[in-house]
C-alpha cells in the first residue's frame, strides 16, 4: 500500500507478559508484592468524581510537587514529573538528545531506550558492561550527544557507586546526563545530591516500584530549573495534561508516609537476602543484587527451560533471547509466601 511508505516502523518494547489468569504467582516484571501506603486507600474514598470532568491541574502546580519538594528537600522548581519514568524519560529523549553524535547507554540495560532512539531517530552506541555485568565509567569519556544508564541497572541489579556515578556526569559536561533510578530505593544511594554541583544531570525515580504505584503510572526527574523549564516546554507542545487528577491526588499520600515506604523497601531487601541464599543452594549464580529483583543462571538447567517449567507451575519470570542474557533469569522479589512457592516449584524442576 503506498501509504505505509510514510510510516514510521520501529520495533515496539516488550514487556513482561502480563497473564490475567487467577492465581498466578507473578514475579516478572517488578511489580511491588505489597500495596501502597494505607492513606492512598483513604484519599481514594475521598475522591470527589464530579470534579473529574475538570481538566487536571498543571503538574507542576500540585501537591504532588510540593510533597516531593519538600521530601527530598529541593525547589518546586527543580521537578518534572510525568505519566510513569517511562513518559519522563521519552520526553527527556525528545527534549535533550538532539545532537548529531550518538547516545550512550549500556548494551544490556533497559530495553526501552533503543526504542526511543529509533522513535526519534536519534543516534546510538551502546557499551558493553564487563564480564560481570558493571558499567565502566572510562567507556563513557568518549564524545557524545548524551548519557543515559540505570543505577541499579535492569535487568542486572548491579549498582554503581555515587563516585562512579560522578565520573561518568563531570567527564560529560557538555551533554545531559540522566541517571534513571528506578529501584534505588532498594539499597543504592540517591545521585540527587549531585543535581546542586552539575548543571547537566538529570536525576530519575518512579513511584511503580518501591511505592507500589505502577498502576497510576507516575514518574519524575529532578535536576536544576533550566532543565525542568526545557522538559515542561516540550511536554506542553505535545501535551499539556499529561496527569490525571486522581493520580496527582493519590500519590501525595504515598510520599507523606515515609514510615511505610520504609517498612515495605526493608522488607523488599530481607526477603531478597533470603532469595539470594534459597537460589544459591539450588544451584544459581547472580550478581549481587541493589533491586527488587534478581539476575539468575542456573549452572545445568538452560534458564529458557526454567522460564517454561515455572509457567506450568503458574510462576511467571522474565527471560530474554537476546546475546549474553539468554540463559538468565530476571525474578521480582514477592512476598515471603510467593517466594517459598518459588522454591518448591524450582525444586521439581533444577
Amino acid at each position: 500500500m503506498k501509504w505505509e511508505e510514510n510510516v514510521r516502523r520501529v520495533t515496539p518494547y516488550t514487556p513482561g507478559e502480563q497473564p490475567q489468569k487467577a492465581g498466578i504467582i507473578k514475579l516478572n516484571t517488578n511489580e511491588n508484592p505489597y500495596g501502597p501506603a494505607p492513606g492512598v486507600a483513604e484519599a481514594i474514598r475521598e475522591l470527589d468524581a464530579e470534579k473529574l470532568r475538570l481538566y487536571p491541574a498543571f503538574p507542576e502546580k500540585t501537591d504532588l510537587v510540593k510533597a516531593l519538594a519538600e521530601h527530598y528537600q529541593i525547589g518546586t522548581d527543580q521537578i518534572f514529573i510525568g505519566v510513569g519514568s517511562d513518559d519522563v524519560l521519552s520526553m527527556i529523549f525528545l527534549t535533550f538528545f538532539q545532537s548529531d553524535r550518538p547516545v550512550f547507554f549500556p548494551d544490556i540495560t533497559y530495553s526501552f531506550y533503543d526504542v526511543w532512539a529509533d522513535v526519534y531517530r536519534i543516534p546510538y552506541e551502546t557499551k558493553a558492561l564487563d564480564a560481570d555485568f558493571r558499567i565502566r565509567p572510562e567507556d563513557y569519556r568518549q564524545p557524545n550527544g548524551g548519557v543515559i544508564f540505570p543505577n541499579p541497572n535492569a535487568p542486572t541489579g548491579e549498582l554503581i557507586s555515587l563516585d562512579a556515578v560522578e565520573e561518568i556526569v563531570k567527564n560529560n559536561r557538555d551533554v545531559v546526563v540522566i541517571v534513571d533510578e528506578a529501584y534505588i530505593d532498594f539499597g543504592g544511594i540517591s545521585a540527587l545530591p549531585l543535581i546542586e554541583k552539575y548543571d547537566n544531570l538529570l536525576v530519575v525515580q518512579t513511584f511503580s516500584k518501591s511505592r507500589s504505584m505502577a498502576g497510576m503510572r507516575i514518574g519524575y526527574a529532578m535536576g536544576q530549573p533550566p532543565l525542568i523549564r526545557y522538559l515542561n516546554d516540550v511536554k506542553y507542545s505535545v501535551n499539556s495534561f499529561t496527569m490525571n487528577m486522581p493520580a496527582l491526588a493519590l500519590s501525595v499520600e504515598a510520599v507523606r508516609d515515609e514510615a511505610y515506604f520504609t517498612d515495605c523497601c526493608n522488607k523488599i531487601m530481607k526477603t531478597r537476602e533470603r532469595a539470594e541464599e534459597e537460589l544459591a543452594k539450588r544451584g544459581f549464580v547472580f550478581p549481587k543484587s541493589s533491586a527488587n529483583f534478581i539476575f539468575a543462571s542456573h549452572k545445568a538447567v538452560p534458564a529458557r527451560e526454567i522460564f517454561e517449567k515455572l509457567k506450568e507451575h503458574d510462576i511467571y519470570v522474565r527471560w530474554w533471547n537476546k546475546a549474553r542474557i539468554d540463559n538468565y533469569l530476571r525474578i521480582t522479589i514477592g512476598t515471603d509466601e510467593q517466594m517459598e512457592a518459588l522454591y518448591r516449584a524450582l525444586d521439581q524442576i533444577v
